[in-house]
């Protein structure tokens, strides 16, 4: 089921709406890309970001059911988690969790700014007794005043929250190897770790600009992006993969 020990195999990919390299919308070539590189042997979280229409109603655009059959994967998305009836998340942002963990938990927080921005806060319980897991999985604005201000909105979130190990996972849109304020501590109120990898744009990537973060030091390992023909005709980002380690010592 993809949990060895204490360890989950986490992805994030920002699909571009299904736009591919060609300029195309291929729900159906996304889903193979997603099915053949990115979740086989075992993926056990998958945030997507621009699986949903740009504009309202964000009609959702993935075959979630086909996706689901073909993964292993469930939404987490119940029809308060969601934008809207034809939306297949929340704004965008599209969850699926390996279906032998448990969810506990999911809210969803709307973020600020010119262009609608949310967050997805899912809470798992990690089998094996491992302690509970938050996911926050979300796509910030390529501002970086507001990538802040939506970070500190995020961050006062977890604050009221009972304490727990956190991945901050998504389309941050921060292009800066150490973070930027965004992702600062005295921006979010905790520490966030996690290595940063060039995925954008697809063909030639030089930017970081997708990111699986921890506020526990060591708990991202084996972080890398994933890059193949069918990844670069699919999308303008490129996806990142890394190994989890949920453990008492996190």
């Amino acid at each position: 089921m993809g949990v060895t020990g204490l360890t989950l195999r986490v992805a994030t990919w920002n699909v571009h709406r299904c736009v591919g390299h060609d300029g195309r919308c291929d729900p159906a070539r996304t889903r193979r890309a997603i099915v053949a590189d990115i979740a086989p042997n075992g993926l056990d979280i998958l945030v997507l970001t621009e699986a949903d229409t740009d504009c309202p109603p964000h009609r959702g655009l993935l075959d979630l059911p086909a996706l689901e059959a073909a993964t292993g994967l469930r939404s987490v998305h119940a029809p308060d988690a969601r934008w809207g009836e034809e939306s297949d998340g929340f704004l965008g942002v599209i969850i699926l969790v390996r279906a032998a963990i448990p969810v506990t938990e999911v809210r969803v927080l709307d973020l600020p700014g010119h262009c609608h921005r949310g967050a997805v806060v899912v809470d798992l319980a990690p089998p094996g007794g491992a302690p509970p897991l938050r996911l926050v999985g979300t796509h910030l604005s390529l501002a970086q005043w507001l990538r802040a201000v939506q970070m500190r909105t995020i961050g006062q979130h977890l604050r009221r929250r009972a304490p727990c190990a956190t991945l901050l996972v998504g389309d941050l849109n921060e292009w800066r190897p150490w973070g930027g304020l965004a992702l600062s501590r005295r921006v979010v109120g905790r520490p966030l770790h996690g290595p940063s990898r060039r995925s954008f744009p697809a063909y030639f990537p030089i930017l970081p600009l997708d990111w699986i973060l921890s506020d526990r030091v060591g708990m991202v390992m084996d972080a890398r992006v994933i890059d193949t023909p069918e990844i670069r005709a699919a999308s303008d980002h490129l996806p990142l993969a890394a190994t989890i380690r949920v453990g008492p010592e996190t």
